[in-house]
C-alpha cells in the first residue's frame, strides 16, 4: 500500500511537470524575449512608472517562461507606451459628492514576434484601483500601481502566450 502511495504521488508530480495549467504556448523556436523601456505619454504619472512597467513585464516572462531576455536579435519583443494615469470619481452619493476615486492606467502594448510576424499585434491594456475620496491618491498611490501593473502584466503575457 506504501509504494502505491509513492507510485501515485511521484505520478502526479511528473505528469504536473509535463503541462501547465496557465496554457503556456510558446512556440518552441522562440528562446529570448526583450522588453523595451516604456515610454510615458500620460499626464500627471509618476516619472518612475514607465520603468517600473517595462520591468514588472521582464519579471512576469522570465519567472513564468522559458524563455531567456536578450536585447540582441531576441524572437519576441515588447514596446509599451503609457497613454492613460488619470483619477475618475465613482460611486456618486446624494449631496453631489462620491464615496470612491478610481485611478486608471492604460498601456498601448506592441507585440511584436520575429520568428513569426503574423503573430504580432498591438493592444491597450487597461486596469484600475478603486479608493476612498476621502482617502488622498499619494497614501494609496504605490499599493494602486503595484495592484494595476500585475493585472495588467497578466492580461499582457496571456495575450502574448496562450491560445485561450
Amino acid at each position: 500500500m506504501h509504494r502505491l502511495s509513492l507510485f501515485f504521488i511521484a505520478g502526479i508530480l511528473l505528469w504536473s511537470g509535463c503541462y501547465s495549467f496557465r496554457g503556456v504556448s510558446i512556440d518552441p523556436t522562440v528562446s529570448t524575449y526583450y522588453v523595451e523601456q516604456f515610454t510615458n505619454n500620460a499626464l500627471n504619472a509618476q516619472p518612475a512608472l514607465a520603468q517600473r512597467l517595462a520591468e514588472d513585464l521582464k519579471e512576469k516572462i522570465r519567472t513564468e517562461s522559458r524563455l531567456v531576455f536578450n536585447d540582441t536579435d531576441p524572437n519576441i519583443e515588447f514596446k509599451g507606451i503609457i497613454v492613460r494615469y488619470d483619477v475618475t470619481s465613482e460611486a456618486p452619493q446624494p449631496g453631489e459628492t462620491t464615496a470612491l476615486n478610481r485611478l486608471t492606467i492604460t498601456t498601448a502594448i506592441e507585440y511584436i514576434n520575429n520568428v513569426n510576424e503574423e503573430k504580432g499585434w498591438k493592444k491597450n491594456f487597461s486596469f484600475f484601483y478603486d479608493f476612498p475620496s476621502s482617502t488622498d491618491l499619494s497614501s494609496v498611490e504605490d499599493e494602486a500601481i503595484k495592484t494595476i501593473s500585475d493585472q495588467m502584466m497578466e492580461d499582457i503575457f496571456n495575450a502574448a502566450f496562450t491560445d485561450w
